[in-house]
């Protein structure tokens, strides 16, 4: 059966395709996480993260409180909306700094939310649009939450570092500056008559030990502090929930429709070419049957005959077609019955095993049914597999698909392939596929449906 996004759904290696080519393999380390994490560059990123933080939340927090207060002071007049609208505008510049940090130096994928438009275009419009907008009064709230959480951390990650990195390195400052930890070592506590150096070998050890100690630990202090403003870039900067949502769908809605206009245009392009080319050339054949009925009978039986197995052919051709849009056994008998009449026609031997106690939505059926018809056709065309297993159940509310061969693997999900197509449909009703295909095999890809569409 042809697919509407090319009758080739498995990708197989081929130059410039896959391993080998241009991939980039990560690099093998021998040092511990542990060891290498004060030297990586995602510590320093994170670092320079914590620094940035304190003067621009400084910042924008004067600005905000100066702003909304203002604004808040003046509604007794007719100046303090759109002054009040301007404090909401500058926390939504400010955020956009922000994102554009996080996206820098921690590599967090956010997206920017929409922006303010007025109903009518006016000043007015826009100004209501701004007062109106869910996303201004949370860009004022992190302006607020930041400020306080952006000191605590530049105190906490300097304090740390500053500390960790002067105790590991004070044998060689002890010796470069000799002057600033008196003639013997650096006086911990005391006065001019009383006082206490780092003089001996053990305690210089002692000293570094834990400096190494404390520059080991903390990166990962480091990254439990962004970790926080991840959550608050995430929440109060980002797009809301609801809008994601509506772009997701309407996203769906257009692949649904572009797949529903590629199956259209498959099944008007196979009855053109197949069944109905064949149902012209056999009602020719009959006209030219019935001119020799009289002159020719034998010639006319002969082609009467032969007019026969053509429509044999094309009732065939009609079945298969109807097979390939939503076959009878699934909508009467379900997934089992359905997904075990292909295996029967695939050119390997398929197992099949379908654990459901009952039956999910039909369209979720009739998704997960072509979604095992293409793969099993494309085990049978470039797997190169002496067999095949198809293993269905349901797991927390999900219809699970899985497909496995023991072929030559090297099936990947290149965009404007097969795979990526199949991924597709299964995206637009909240499915995933995820494909695992070693290069010398097994292929093993697993669907996995929404039990309900």
């Amino acid at each position: 059966m042809a697919t509407a996004y090319g009758a080739d759904t498995r990708d197989r290696d081929r130059p410039g395709h896959g391993h080998g080519h241009g991939e980039h393999v990560p690099a093998k380390h021998f040092l511990p996480t542990a060891l290498r994490a004060p030297f990586e560059a995602r510590a320093w990123r994170e670092l320079g993260y914590v620094l940035l933080g304190l003067p621009i939340g400084v910042a924008l927090f004067c600005l905000s409180v100066t702003m909304v207060s203002l604004g808040l002071g003046l509604l007794i007049t007719f100046l303090g909306i759109p002054v009040l609208a301007a404090a909401l505008m500058v926390c939504r510049g400010f955020g956009a700094v922000e994102r554009a940090r996080a996206r820098g130096l921690l590599k967090l994928d956010i997206a920017d939310p929409a922006p303010v438009r007025g109903r009518t275009g006016g000043l007015m419009s826009w100004v209501g649009a701004v007062l109106r907008s869910g996303v201004s009064w949370r860009h004022l709230l992190y302006s607020v939450l930041h400020m306080p959480w952006a000191t605590f951390s530049f105190t906490v990650a300097v304090t740390f570092w500053s500390y960790g990195w002067a105790a590991f390195t004070y044998p060689l400052w002890r010796w470069v500056f000799p002057a600033f930890v008196g003639v013997d070592g650096i006086q911990l506590y005391g006065d001019a008559t009383h006082q206490v150096y780092l003089d001996s070998f053990a305690e210089v050890t002692a000293t570094c030990a834990l400096g190494l100690a404390l520059v080991l630990v903390t990166p990962w202090i480091v990254r439990g502090l962004v970790s926080v403003d991840r959550l608050m870039v995430l929440g109060l900067l980002g797009p809301s929930r609801l809008a994601t949502r509506v772009s997701e769908l309407e996203s769906d809605r257009g692949v649904v429709v572009d797949t529903a206009a590629a199956d259209l245009r498959r099944i008007e392009r196979d009855l053109h070419d197949g069944a109905q080319a064949r149902l012209v050339a056999l009602a020719m054949d009959l006209g030219l049957a019935k001119e020799k009925l009289t002159a020719d009978p034998e010639a006319a039986a002969r082609m009467v005959d032969e007019a026969h197995g053509e429509v044999k052919i094309a009732l065939q051709e009609l079945r298969d077609l109807a097979r390939g849009i939503h076959p009878a056994v699934l909508t009467d008998r379900g997934l089992d019955a359905a997904l075990s009449a292909i295996a029967s026609r695939c050119t390997v031997p398929v197992d099949v095993e379908v654990d459901l106690a009952d039956r999910p939505a039909q369209a979720i059926e009739g998704i997960a049914y072509f979604t095992v018809s293409e793969l099993l056709q494309n085990v049978s065309k470039h797997a190169r597999a002496t067999r095949a297993s198809v293993d269905v159940w349901r797991t927390a509310g999900r219809l699970m698909l899985q497909v496995t061969d023991n072929g030559q693997g090297g099936a990947h999900a290149r965009a404007g392939g097969g795979l990526a197509g199949l991924a597709e449909r299964l995206d637009a009703v909240d499915g995933v596929l995820v494909v695992d295909s070693p290069a010398a095999g097994p292929t093993t890809i697993t669907a996995e449906l929404p039990w309900r569409g």
